[in-house]
């Protein structure tokens, strides 16, 4: 469209200074040639540009969203609702240490998200989002529900369990935005409340989502903090950049109200578990982007070797007390891209890809628990990356493949992440997946995937000390016949199918 306003304008100049000479110049063919080769010329550099204007494209659509939604929410005065809607059944397999298999063929849950927000002006917002979810037939003293005894009720996962029919809260914060900060043109914003802590960059492509802060690698499990971001790339003229601070508990061991008081409880071996650490964005131009994340959580727990051996002896029902085991660092850096090449064709413009790379380092506090089985520290490592393409036999289809492999001494904190069979971003071991979306209506949306997961070793996100040792099979063996493991038959391979539809409005 550009290219051809250009190309009338100048033949239309032509013409009318062709006429007005009434054709006696001489030069009119020489004039005409120079002509075409400058309009070549300009529609060669416009051509090459394009790419650049769609990038700068995406990025206004983005903010005009990001603004157009904060207008539509300060609308009419009141709270603006949307909701989530899902209904899933999730055909669960697997195979032990032993041979012996368990399963649950099929699992039926429905799950509720109903979001929520308030922009009283263009500097402040509330969002938030209340969860129900709840697995079909059940209730919340079923043992299914892995409420009592379990750890379904740890803050960290309250949404990420099918418990019973409560509705409880999944993020709740305040944010304020301002385009200046202390007279700089910096672009900044500061938050505090129940976090958007799950579903983060990686792990919101499988379910068609925006993401979420921060990166799913190594953070995806709820808690209550702050954040504060800065958008530095005006003022370091670096495309995209931007930092962002965060901080929050996880756990706290305040007495209970009617216990006493609020007062820290000293009878009991835990401190509050807080967490701090940073999102930098060195680079982002729309298509491609460079993201890290470090992290430091503190005062992690765990159980010693005793209380692991009498929870064996005596039952999953037996109660053992958490003990601080130290703290953990994370890191992270994915590199992502939204559309592949220029302009090379539709199916690669509009195909996403990512590859990430994480690592996490124990740090003992001594203690006889110690951490992944040692005292010493250990680090881990995992690798992960995906690709997410269109369908093109169908309108609104897409269709992706992610795998991710990780290290003996790995250890996330992906509590939070949603597959039924557990998290396959904590495996130390290699873990595949493949799925389908559909976009079905204009509000539902179907979802199809299979999650196959081969543990090297034990423990993969379970709790410190003795209970998240590291054991590789020919270890596991030794134990079997040594008689220490009559208890515990742990898990060697493990899938999930799952089907689902959502009502998204």
């Amino acid at each position: 469209m550009k290219k051809s306003f250009v190309s009338i304008c100048v033949a239309s100049a032509l013409a009318s200074a062709v006429y007005a000479d009434g054709g006696a110049n001489s030069d009119v063919m020489a004039q005409l040639e120079a002509m075409k080769a400058q309009i070549a010329a300009l529609e060669a550099k416009l051509a090459a540009n394009s790419k650049e204007i769609e990038k700068v494209d995406k990025k206004v659509d983005k903010t005009t969203k990001n603004v157009s939604d904060v207008k539509v929410l300060a609308a009419n005065d009141n709270i603006k609702w949307d909701v989530d809607f899902r209904t899933a059944f999730d055909s669960i397999h697997y195979k032990h240490a032993s041979g012996a298999k368990s399963s649950n063929p099929d699992l039926l849950t429905n799950r509720l998200w109903l979001g929520m927000g308030y922009a009283p002006d263009e500097n402040n917002l509330f969002k938030g989002k209340l969860s129900y979810y709840k697995a079909y037939g059940d209730t919340a003293n079923h043992s299914q529900s892995n409420t009592n005894p379990g750890y379904a009720n740890f803050d960290w996962v309250t949404n990420e369990n099918a418990t019973d029919n409560t509705l409880k809260v999944k993020e709740a914060y305040w944010l304020y935005m301002n385009d200046t900060f202390l007279g700089n043109n910096t672009p900044w914003t500061v938050s505090i409340g129940r976090r958007p802590s799950t579903d983060g960059l990686g792990i919101n492509t499988r379910e068609g989502m925006k993401d979420n802060s921060p990166l799913a690698h190594t953070v995806n499990v709820e808690f209550d903090g702050m954040s504060a971001k800065f958008n530095l790339d005006k003022i370091t003229g670096v495309e995209g950049m931007w930092w962002k601070l965060c901080t929050g508990r996880g756990l706290t061991n305040a007495k209970p109200r009617f216990g006493g008081d609020y007062a820290v409880d000293s009878e009991i071996d835990n401190k509050d578990i807080n967490m701090y650490g940073f999102i930098f964005v060195p680079w982002d131009n729309g298509q491609y982007s460079v993201r890290t994340n470090w992290a430091r959580a503190e005062n992690l727990i765990g159980f010693n070797q005793a209380d692991t051996m009498y929870m064996m002896d005596n039952g999953p029902t037996s109660s053992a007390k958490f003990k601080n085991v130290g703290d953990m660092d994370l890191a992270t850096i994915m590199l992502r891209a939204e559309g592949i090449g220029d302009g090379i064709n539709d199916f690669l413009d509009n195909t996403v890809a990512f590859a990430s790379w994480a690592q996490s380092k124990t740090r003992p506090n001594g203690t006889s628990s110690g951490m992944l089985g040692t005292t010493e520290s250990k680090t881990g490592y995992s690798t992960w990356i995906g690709i997410d393409m269109p369908l093109m036999l169908t309108e609104d289809g897409r269709w992706g493949i992610e795998w991710n492999k990780g290290s003996k001494y790995w250890r996330s904190v992906t509590y939070g992440e949603d597959t039924m069979a557990g998290s396959k971003i904590a495996a130390r071991g290699t873990a595949w997946e493949i799925y389908y979306n559909q976009l079905l209506t204009k509000a539902l949306h179907f979802n199809a995937r299979y999650t196959h997961i081969k543990y090297d070793y034990t423990g993969s996100n379970g709790f410190f000390g003795y209970d998240g040792t590291p054991m590789s099979w020919s270890e596991v063996a030794q134990y079997e016949e040594a008689g220490y493991m009559d208890a515990s038959d742990p898990v060697k391979e493990a899938s999930d199918l799952r089907l689902s539809v959502s009502y998204r409005f």
